[in-house]
């Protein structure tokens, strides 16, 4: 069943999209990425989130929403343009620290690795962390030694640039044994294989809406499902697994 949005708190001031703060009807509170953030943005979310749960990475819950156009009459306090009305995309919100470099040997080397390899199976840069700063996108839950990850907007990028990838992704000190261990890469292949599997279900579950870059559904918005999905398959060929 999908969430209905009941009340919109405020606005973020973090990240580039800067999501709502929503409370849904199942009284859990959500980051929510309406139009304003761009469709190709929720498009991305929904489908990486789903693959890296189909992995086995430790997403942080997420739903499509609905936000009704009621709630947008009844706001007078908030410019909620942005959010717009209809399906939107909500991350639920954690109570935990944003993780940083201090903290980042606590991560398992493993889990490190998972996250490395997927980021760059769906050429995911936004994931970016030095001792200068950067924004890793993970939460870290320092009682329970839990990581969270969060935002896949910029995934399947065109423009992805596999020598910053190596240079400046927060678990870059992982590129060695992701890339030179031949056992490593047929695990990860047999894992990308099965997440794939559940390609159909995923795309099954986007809103139309989301493919359309006005409320009236009559301009396409510039991305392609099969292009994601064969960019997706690169893993089978020669050189994916090759440091650039």
């Amino acid at each position: 069943m999908t969430v209905q949005i009941v009340e919109v708190i405020r606005r973020s001031e973090q990240g580039i999209t800067q999501p709502y703060i929503c409370r849904g009807d199942n009284d859990k509170v959500y980051f929510v990425k309406g139009i304003g953030a761009g469709r190709r943005s929720q498009l991305c979310e929904w489908i990486a989130g789903n693959l890296g749960l189909a992995l086995g990475l430790p997403i942080a819950p997420f739903d499509i929403v609905e936000v009704p156009e009621e709630l947008m009459e009844l706001n007078f306090t908030l410019n909620l343009s942005d959010l717009g009305s209809g399906p939107a995309f909500g991350s639920q919100r954690q109570e935990v620290m944003e993780l940083n470099v201090s903290a980042v040997d606590e991560v398992s080397e493993l889990l490190q690795q998972d996250v490395f390899a997927f980021d760059w199976w769906i050429r995911n840069s936004d994931r970016l962390l030095t001792e200068k700063g950067g924004n890793p996108n993970l939460f870290w839950n320092p009682r329970d030694q839990e990581l969270i990850v969060i935002d896949h907007n910029q995934a399947f990028d065109a423009a992805f640039n596999p020598d910053v990838f190596n240079e400046l992704h927060i678990f870059r000190s992982q590129r060695h044994r992701v890339f030179g261990d031949m056992l490593c890469h047929q695990d990860y292949n047999r894992r990308f294989t099965l997440a794939l599997n559940n390609w159909p279900e995923i795309c099954n579950g986007l809103p139309k809406e989301w493919f359309f870059a006005d409320a009236e559904m009559t301009v396409p918005v510039n991305f392609s499902l099969g292009d994601a999905y064969k960019l997706l398959e690169e893993y089978k060929k020669d050189g994916f697994w090759t440091v650039p």
